[in-house]
């Protein structure tokens, strides 16, 4: 570039220091016309454009009219270009250019129009002459897959797009579908343009009657086989179908592009279509939707992608795959460090257009990302991925289920994650009605997948629940939870009269149930020397964001109950280091902050919703998520270690969110809970009553359980164990129980401790 700008820069002293008797115009006929004596003069059609002189003539033309522009007044047009638009030169360079002759003809005429197009700041692209010519070129570029040419297309485009963000209403010549508003313009402006050319012509006569203009013009023709329209011909109306456009239009081109094994050019057409839909105009929005198939072709090269992922890809090599980014990985395919497996191209291919049309949504206007994720929608999402979480195939559900996890995982731009959401969970909100399979089909058959006889299934699942969790968008916890929590119907009435007291009543309760003391296998759950000082409360970060949650019971009383609820017998974390109770506060502080970074937005009550004393007793449903959810807790010492800690994951992301609803029922072990109901708590009581009859029959439980816990972490080699699901599952329970306790700790103010 600094050599073509000394060149440039040399040039243009050069014309400042010839004498005055040299005229730029008759220069720059002289240079047309020595490109097209090379088609009459000769015969040799081998020769390369780039060995012959027509690169540096046509560089000498964009020279010149550079020059003239720059010493002409504003909105004047110089004798040069008067003699570029009314001899149509950028249509007979199209001409010969399409015929590729000489050889890499094509490129030539790219770099000339691109250079033009890029340098020349006076308006030229409403122009009759100069947009028809463009057109055709479009229809030209992204053709061929991997041509020679491909670099001169993607710049030309790239420069067209930039051009149209500067001046949208262009887009009316340039996608060849002008409205009816585009015509009168074109009839307001090019015709006055044309009048003026015409007016020119006699005067110009001479200047074309030496130069072969026709002769090389019927040259090009016949060699491409192409027609040259007559002078009257308009552009294309705004009746052409979009299947048409489709094949021709300039969204088509940068689509094809994007297909390219040359990163740089892969990219560039990337960013072109970028500036195209970022123009900020409902107009254009609208235009784009209605007169191009752009929402159309980007979602079907979304499927084509993701049907080139082989369906014998293996499941644990695609949650290796770390989350991609398009415009650094377009550069930069695959690092030397990533793990190598058998379709692992394509599913990294596919993920970068998924991140492409993510990022695609969020610089698109409204409108424009509006219609291109309902499309996804329709044509991917309902089409394509709906049946294969339906389908019989147990591989094929698994991978089907893994990969939409990594797409959820991918997705950031609002619209698309609507999409989504609604795609997977439906819109419904009234309160859920046991075993309703029809409000949603989809969404009833993946809540049935994380209790799937398969366990890698229900992992996989359990899986892309936990991304949605993580997800900021108040629809997935209201869904899924909250709108079976709103009456609080898992509260009994008949102590609503005397909520200030329900810690006692709670105590009570206990007293009472069967379910605690008057077990003989919880005698000796809460020894003396339990929760004293070996597992106090440990230092917190500050925590601005901490939002006090509705309810009388105190944090101490939640902490130790979580905390109190395992056995000492089963209790062996505090021999292992780095799993002290400080760790847990400290992720879960983590997790807290990031929760309430976009739950705050929502508007949720700071207080309880108020129990009337009138309204009747109604059974209560925790709806199908939280039940199957309970109902994994509740086998969680026969299940596999990683389908347990997922289940506990899954829970811990519905614990940390700060609606006073959801945290009475997952985190306060007080609640006076209606006939039939159940609560997290109380289904973990129900799990140490199973495992304390379990432990009398299990020889040196303590110490099994603690060597099966340095297995798990590393300290020992893992071996065969007696009991060794029931013990993972004891591990799993006793690191379950302190995190529920530091997330209730850490949504406490701090002041409260």
């Amino acid at each position: 570039m600094e050599v073509f700008s000394k060149l440039t820069s040399l040039f243009q002293q050069a014309l400042e220091t010839r004498e005055p008797s040299v005229n730029l115009h008759d220069s720059f006929v002289e240079h047309w016309k020595g490109i097209t004596n090379y088609y009459i003069e000769t015969s040799d059609e081998t020769t390369p454009a780039k060995q012959t002189d027509i690169p540096w003539r046509l560089k000498q033309m964009l020279d010149i009219l550079i020059y003239e522009e720059q010493h002409q007044e504003v909105e004047e047009t110089g004798p040069c270009m008067e003699y570029l638009l009314q001899h149509k030169l950028l249509e007979t360079l199209g001409t010969l250019g399409k015929a590729q002759y000489p050889p890499g003809m094509n490129q030539q005429v790219l770099i000339f129009f691109t250079k033009l197009l890029g340098q020349i700041q006076q308006p030229m692209l409403h122009i009759i002459n100069v947009y028809r010519p463009i057109q055709k070129l479009i229809r030209q570029c992204g053709i061929l897959p991997g041509s020679q040419s491909e670099k001169e297309e993607v710049q030309f485009l790239y420069v067209i797009c930039n051009k149209l963000k500067q001046d949208p209403y262009l887009l009316n010549y340039i996608l060849e579908a002008k409205s009816e508003v585009g015509k009168q313009r074109h009839n307001s402006t090019s015709g006055d343009e044309d009048g003026r050319h015409s007016a020119a012509k006699p005067s110009t006569t001479a200047a074309s009657s030496l130069s072969p203009l026709s002769d090389c013009t019927a040259l090009g023709s016949r060699a491409a086989g192409y027609a040259e329209p007559s002078s009257g011909t308009q552009a294309r109306p705004a009746s052409c179908s979009l299947a048409h456009k489709a094949d021709t239009n300039l969204v088509q081109a940068l689509i094809n592009l994007s297909k390219s094994q040359k990163s740089k050019i892969a990219l560039k057409s990337c960013e072109a279509l970028l500036l195209l839909v970022g123009i900020p105009k409902e107009e254009t929005a609208s235009y784009l939707i209605e007169n191009t198939a752009l929402c159309q072709l980007v979602t079907d090269r979304l499927c084509e992608l993701y049907s080139q992922v082989p369906t014998s890809i293996d499941p644990a090599d695609i949650e290796t795959v770390e989350r991609v980014n398009w415009r650094g990985q377009f550069s930069k395919r695959r690092t030397e460090e990533a793990a190598v497996f058998p379709g692992r191209e394509h599913l990294e291919a596919f993920l970068l257009w998924v991140d492409y049309c993510d990022h695609l949504l969020k610089e698109a206007h409204r409108l424009l990302a509006s219609s291109l994720a309902k499309v996804i929608h329709q044509r991917w999402l309902i089409a394509v991925i709906q049946p294969q979480l339906l389908q019989m195939s147990e591989i094929g559900m698994l991978i089907t289920t893994i990969l939409l996890t990594l797409v959820v995982r991918q997705i950031s731009s609002p619209v698309m994650l609507g999409e989504v959401v609604f795609f997977l969970l439906g819109n419904q909100k009234e309160p859920e009605l046991p075993m309703d399979s029809e409000s949603h089909a989809l969404r009833y058959h993946l809540i049935e997948h994380c209790d799937h006889i398969s366990d890698e299934i229900s992992v996989a699942t359990l899986r892309l629940f936990e991304q949605l969790l993580q997800k900021p968008h108040e629809h997935i916890i209201f869904n899924l939870v909250l709108r079976n929590l709103e009456l609080r119907s898992y509260i009994a009435h008949s102590s609503a009269c005397g909520l200030e007291d329900r810690h006692a009543v709670a105590h009570e309760q206990l007293d009472d149930t069967e379910e605690l003391e008057e077990d003989p296998f919880f005698t000796g759950m809460y020894p003396e020397s339990g929760f004293q000082g070996s597992e106090q409360l440990l230092s917190l970060p500050p925590r601005e964001t901490a939002v006090r949650p509705a309810g009388n019971t105190g944090v101490n009383d939640i902490v130790n109950s979580f905390l109190c609820l395992v056995p000492q017998e089963a209790k062996t974390s505090q021999n292992v280091l780095e799993s002290g109770y400080d760790t847990y506060v400290h992720d879960a502080h983590t997790l807290f902050q990031d929760c309430t970074s976009y739950s705050l937005e929502w508007g949720w009550p700071q207080e309880l919703r108020p129990l009337e004393s009138s309204t009747p007793d109604s059974d209560f449903y925790e709806g199908h998520f939280l039940k199957v959810l309970f109902d994994r807790i509740t086998r969680i010492l026969d299940q596999p270690y990683e389908l347990n800690l997922q289940i506990t994951s899954v829970v811990s992301k519905l614990a940390v969110f700060s609606h006073p609803h959801l945290h009475e029922y997952l985190l306060d072990p007080y609640i006076n809970l209606a006939p039939g109901s159940r609560s997290l708590f109380s289904v973990l009581v129900r799990v140490i009553g199973d495992l304390m009859q379990r432990i009398q029959h299990i020889p040196n439980f303590t110490g099994k359980l603690l060597l099966v816990r340095e297995q798990l972490i590393g300290l020992e080699p893992e071996a065969m164990t007696d009991h060794l699901t029931l013990l993972k599952g004891v591990t799993v329970l006793e690191e379950f129980c302190k995190e529920l306790a530091a997330i209730a700790f850490v949504k406490y103010p701090v002041e409260e401790h």
